[in-house]
């Protein structure tokens, strides 16, 4: 998230004074060099959260830098009419001044060359491109941010280009990640809205008939200039698990975060999470089981890891697999999916992941999103032989709570089912899901 200097000692970031400096308070820049080298020597990426979609709105030193203003507002650097008008405050920069635009730019890269930040994800851009009322009315564009976006996006390429740039705009709009050359903003990925709260909505549902499988196998299949890792996809965010909303077994069951349908439907959303093609992102504390709501002036509680061990291995085996570790499920890295079995009467779907198709590339998997264990799942898979259980989130390893119904390694029967040459017959527990592969 933001770290740039902000009003006061505790905050999300989202409000930046200094955009140059770094919070002092979260350990300034010897800090953030710190972490940026030790997450580095641990193969761990750093993306940060910047954001230019407005500055403040409190303790700028650019607001009517010169004296002069019109409007009352922010003087020669930010827009003095209704474009400077955002959510956070009437302090929206003027895209179209060339010192703003180079402030902005500079800003970008300065957190590439002097802190080895190795991509930046953008706060909202859709308050960059347009003042936000109705995007999609053409008198609320700004021409001037979007053409910022594609300007710095250009410059980031061009000078890292193994760098990464992501969108928070959560409209849809597939071209946010088209190149610049085709009329995009030339992000290389964004949020995607349409994975989030659908598979929330499915797992906070309290009554299984009112979940819809047609709303899991969209937001599975969802993809932004027909390339799934345009997007991002994900089941908690800082927004998602605040302002009103929150964590996921909190949602699930509010008087009872630990209660056994909030431990699994939890972990199902992230299994989806990872299962799903794009790019997958936790958030803080969900890998231990966190409830409640994000807030800045509390800490993650760091006896969660030890309470909740199951759950982070679980996380573990999710993200092993997603990075294809033991070499067999190399079709979670892949472009492509094909949710072809769906059972709406009793919340089964199914989908196959591959990347190029074969042994150890093709990925099964089967979820059950019902309060009732499932029996006698039949689901069509592209090969005969044996195909094996990878992961198995009702397993007890996970937790001593659930009830590790029996999920098995199943031998593959010829015959069409679901559009494949073979099938296998299974079984899953309640709020479940598994991943079948075969050895390469």
């Amino acid at each position: 998230m933001p770290c740039a200097e902000f009003a006061g000692d505790l905050s999300w970031g989202y409000n930046p004074a200094c955009p140059y400096a770094v919070e002092i308070s979260y350990g300034g820049p010897e800090g953030l060099l710190a972490f940026v080298k030790t997450a580095h020597e641990h193969d761990i990426a750093v993306i940060m959260d910047v954001v230019y979609n407005h500055f403040g709105p409190s303790d700028l030193a650019l607001w009517q830098f010169d004296g002069w203003s019109e409007n009352d507002k922010g003087g020669i650097y930010f827009y003095n009419d209704h474009r400077s008008n955002t959510p956070w405050g009437d302090t929206r920069p003027d895209y179209g001044r060339g010192e703003a635009r180079n402030y902005i730019r500079d800003n970008a890269l300065m957190w590439l060359d002097e802190y080895k930040i190795d991509g930046l994800r953008w706060d909202m851009t859709l308050y960059i491109r347009s003042i936000g009322a109705n995007p999609h009315d053409p008198d609320a564009e700004i021409p001037d941010g979007w053409g910022l976006m594609q300007w710095i996006n250009n410059e980031v390429h061009d000078k890292y280009p193994f760098a990464i740039t992501i969108a928070e705009d959560l409209q849809g709009n597939e071209y946010i990640v088209k190149p610049a050359s085709e009329g995009g903003a030339g992000f290389n990925s964004q949020w995607n809205a349409a994975f989030v709260h659908p598979i929330r909505e499915v797992m906070i549902e309290l009554e299984d008939q009112h979940r819809d499988m047609e709303e899991v196998k969209n937001a599975l299949i969802y993809r932004y200039d027909n390339d799934a890792f345009k997007r991002v996809i994900y089941s908690e965010s800082h927004d998602e698990v605040a302002n009103g909303k929150a964590r996921l077994p909190t949602e699930i069951s509010p008087d009872d975060s630990n209660a056994l349908p909030a431990l699994q439907r939890a972990n199902l959303a992230a299994a989806l999470v990872y299962t799903a093609p794009g790019i997958p992102m936790i958030f803080q504390g969900q890998e231990f089981l966190t409830d409640e709501w994000f807030r800045d002036d509390v800490p993650l509680d760091w006896s969660l890891p030890q309470t909740f061990k199951g759950v982070l291995l679980l996380y573990r085996d999710l993200a092993k697999m997603r990075r294809n570790a033991d070499g067999n499920t190399l079709g979670l890295m892949g472009q492509h999916i094909d949710v072809h079995h769906i059972e709406h009467d009793r919340n089964v779907i199914g989908y196959r992941r591959w990347r190029e198709g074969g042994r150890g590339d093709d990925v099964i998997i089967v979820a059950n999103i019902s309060n009732q264990p499932a029996e006698g799942i039949r689901i069509g898979v592209p090969a005969s032989g044996l195909w094996k259980v990878r992961f198995y989130s009702d397993a007890k390893i996970y937790s001593k709570q659930l009830g590790n119904y029996p999920c098995v390694d199943c031998e593959a029967t010829a015959g069409d089912c679901d559009g494949q040459p073979f099938n296998i017959q299974l079984a899953l527990g309640a709020y479940a899901l598994a991943i079948f592969s075969q050895d390469p």
